[in-house]
């Protein structure tokens, strides 16, 4: 099994689109990429933390690649709007991807840049690509929540 981090928006829709693809064993939402160990969904909202909402992935490499991974995450979100999904405003909404090792970095950055020179965004994608930070879990309510509330809760793109 291997791991895939991604920050697209409001974990919840996210983490929902994710848990339907073949290959996909587990998901689990959280934050990172900030300052605050342990950080609560409200420190997060806070503002102050510097960590965005994100769904970390557990596939199989022999049943879904990292590439098709990637184009789940392209299409599951607008990668041209700064720090915003929808209404969602801030930080911790930001287009981010985290690498966990140098084959994801370098498909990320493959895949963005033809994303990018594809025409199909008449703005530039602002997605970052960094390192795999520290992954914290975040509260056991905002685990699954699509399916614990029959997909009430925050609107994808």
């Amino acid at each position: 099994m291997k791991k895939a981090t991604f920050g697209a928006g409001c974990f919840w829709g996210v983490e929902a689109t994710f848990r339907q693809v073949p290959g996909v064993v587990e998901t689990a939402v959280g934050y990172s990429g900030g300052t605050l160990p342990n950080p609560t969904y409200q420190d997060v909202c806070g503002h102050g933390t510097g960590h965005a909402e994100v769904v970390e992935v557990e596939f199989d490499p022999a049943i879904v690649s990292y590439e098709q991974l990637l184009d789940v995450f392209w299409n599951v979100h607008n990668p041209t709007t700064r720090n915003r999904q929808g209404f969602d405003v801030g930080t911790q909404y930001r287009s981010v991807i985290f690498y966990h090792d140098d084959e994801q970095r370098v498909a990320a950055e493959e895949s963005k840049s033809a994303l990018d020179h594809s025409g199909r965004f008449s703005r530039p994608i602002v997605t970052e690509i960094v390192p795999a930070a520290t992954f914290y879990r975040a509260e056991e309510y905002h685990q699954r929540y699509h399916e614990k509330h029959g997909g009430h809760g925050c609107s994808l793109k």
